[in-house]
């Protein structure tokens, strides 16, 4: 069995005081991908930046105090892999990925955007980019035998289903017609599966992002846009996902829920 979750911690330092590090310690997964680290590894304590039993990699970004991709892996990766191959993201801490057995495992923060603003066009120009070389990742990983895992904070909610209050969010960025369709693509161009879709369908959710405001976490007025996005054949091996939602608000460590597959061997 390979276990396998992602979160966003919305900062790992602050999440380190708040219950990062005693998930950590109690989490039965084998890898964790973390996203939104917003740190470099300096500046990150010993027992965050290498925690004991952890192989750990950091792709900071160049712009202090932003994005931000880690994995922490229970065994030592064959590869690892920063970027996506281009020139304008590579440096952003936005993509990190290590070789395990049989398996490339990624750390995705696909930038979040803003309606009207330049950040929307880096999302779009991110996401230009990114679908190409996730069908190329997908042929190469075919071609020796691996399966593909690209886990993290996608920014997009691909259906009405994965955002409460979709009606009042058409015309925001992460639920507009064009990203929608740009995922369709991932999931049929690209022939990449949703897992948490697949083993939860026909159901509302289940979100893994709630604002801080108002009383979207007790109301359960969430998006669903952190996900396993994986290869057919390791798609078919997965046998549970689950939220794992805070008990009550008081008790989050991010705004985002670590979402935790559990995926058969071959």
């Amino acid at each position: 069995m390979l276990t396998v979750t992602s979160v966003n911690v919305n900062g790992l330092r602050a999440a380190a005081k708040k219950g990062f590090l005693p998930w950590l310690a109690a989490t039965s997964a084998d890898v964790v991908c973390l996203q939104e680290v917003r740190a470099e590894p300096q500046q990150l304590p010993e027992e965050v930046r290498e925690p004991a039993g952890w192989h750990t990699v950091h792709a900071p970004a160049a712009a202090k105090g932003r994005a931000g991709v880690s994995l922490y892996t229970r065994r030592e990766p064959d590869a690892v892999r920063i970027g996506f191959g281009s020139a304008e993201f590579d440096g952003s801490g936005r993509y990190a990925e290590v070789d395990l057995p049989g398996i490339t495992v990624a750390s995705l923060y696909l930038p979040s955007g803003e309606v009207g603003t330049e950040r929307q066009d880096e999302k779009l120009r991110f996401m230009a980019g990114f679908l190409p070389y996730l069908k190329e990742l997908r042929e190469r990983a075919a071609a020796d035998g691996r399966e593909v895992l690209v886990c993290g904070d996608w920014n997009i909610a691909h259906q009405e289903a994965d955002l409460k209050n979709w009606k009042a969010n058409r015309k925001s960025a992460g639920f507009l017609p064009e990203e929608r369709e740009w995922l369709t693509r991932v999931f049929d161009e690209a022939a990449y599966v949703d897992v948490v879709r697949a083993l939860h369908p026909g159901v509302e959710g289940p979100y893994s992002w709630w604002s801080y405001r108002g009383k979207a976490f007790d109301n359960d007025a969430g998006w669903r846009i952190d996900y396993h996005v994986a290869t057919a054949g390791l798609a078919e091996r997965a046998v549970k996902a689950a939220v794992e939602r805070a008990a009550s608000y008081d008790q989050r460590w991010s705004d985002h829920a670590p979402v935790t597959v559990a995926y058969e061997g071959r």
